[in-house]
């Protein structure tokens, strides 16, 4: 570390992809700011836990010891994957900075370079979230979905000659990891939409640091990608709306283009056995404007009979 700059630190979970997203952040941010980066690692009550991600509150569990830290002062900023990020509003803490989304897509990992329409009936297919368990049943009821904790490589690793025959992990994680050669097919949006905001990352602050006269506030502002805040807006305001956590089975995807944002959601019955799928648009791009977006959007859900698919706010 050069004396001659000051140093930012930067909280992070301890797994593999969560230091080296946090690190390509902490390194990017520190080209707009000029400064040194620091990574100070938080273990978090998910990383402790070995069982269903449902009994202990969901993928928010692996946020709140990083907003602890950030609170105590032990770092100045902390990275999440946004799609972890609870919707409701931090006390005292800011997403600063989402910086341009990578692949939004969820991932097939299958024996013998199998697509989704080729793994034989009765196949095993591991994956952590309801949502993406929903949505395979939906497009294969003849396969068995098998619930599973682990890092990326664990969840790699169970696939044949291990116990599954497949796993569906999100892209953006494989490819930040550089295992994208394990991926036998990119699921499309029309076969699973993705969790909201998946592929994204957010870095929160402090609010009293976050200023346009700080030099960290001022870094994190340069950062922003409004193409991607804009859509992830939308796609966090359908779950927001609907009182749903973020491993519901809840799947919402926007798209910025031509002065137009369009989103498209899902929510599934757990078996997969029924989803419905509603799509909007509007000309508002504003911050507002997507917010606005993903509440109708909920609304329509709504009306089409989505809370009877899964425990939803009407």
């Amino acid at each position: 570390m050069s004396g001659s700059k000051p140093t930012v630190r930067f909280g992070t979970r301890g797994s593999s992809l969560a230091m080296t997203q946090t690190s390509a952040a902490a390194e990017e941010l520190a080209d707009h700011g000029g400064f040194d980066v620091e990574l100070v690692t938080v273990k978090t009550q998910g990383d402790e836990f070995k069982g269903s991600l449902t009994q202990i509150g969901g993928t928010g569990v692996f946020v709140t010891a990083l907003r602890d830290s950030l609170l105590r002062g032990d770092c100045d900023i902390a990275v999440h994957s946004l799609k972890d990020l609870p919707t409701e509003a931090a006390q005292d803490l800011d997403i600063a900075a989402i910086p341009p989304r990578v692949d939004h897509r969820d991932a097939l990992c299958a024996r013998n370079n199998l697509t989704l329409a080729e793994l034989e009936p009765g196949s095993k297919v591991g994956t952590g979230s309801p949502r993406r368990g929903a949505q395979i049943l939906a497009a294969r009821p003849d396969l068995e979905v098998v619930d599973i904790r682990g890092n990326v490589g664990t969840r790699l690793g169970r696939v044949a000659p291990g116990d599954l025959d497949a796993v569906v992990l999100a892209a953006a994680g494989l490819q930040r990891l550089e295992l994208q050669d394990a991926v036998t097919e990119y699921l499309d949006p029309s076969v699973m939409l993705p969790a909201p905001a998946q592929g994204a990352l957010a870095l929160e602050c402090r609010s009293e640091t976050n200023t346009d006269r700080s030099m960290v506030g001022k870094a994190l502002a340069a950062y922003d990608d409004a193409a991607t805040r804009l859509p992830v807006t939308a796609e966090r305001s359908v779950l927001a709306r609907l009182e749903a956590g973020c491993t519901a089975p809840i799947g919402a995807l926007g798209h910025l283009g031509q002065g137009r944002l369009s989103l498209d959601a899902v929510v599934c019955k757990p078996d997969g056995s029924r989803i419905i799928r509603q799509s909007a648009a509007t000309g508002d791009t504003s911050a507002a404007g997507a917010a606005a977006l993903g509440v109708l959007l909920a609304e329509k859900l709504l009306d089409a009979g989505a809370a009877g698919l899964t425990p939803l706010a009407e």
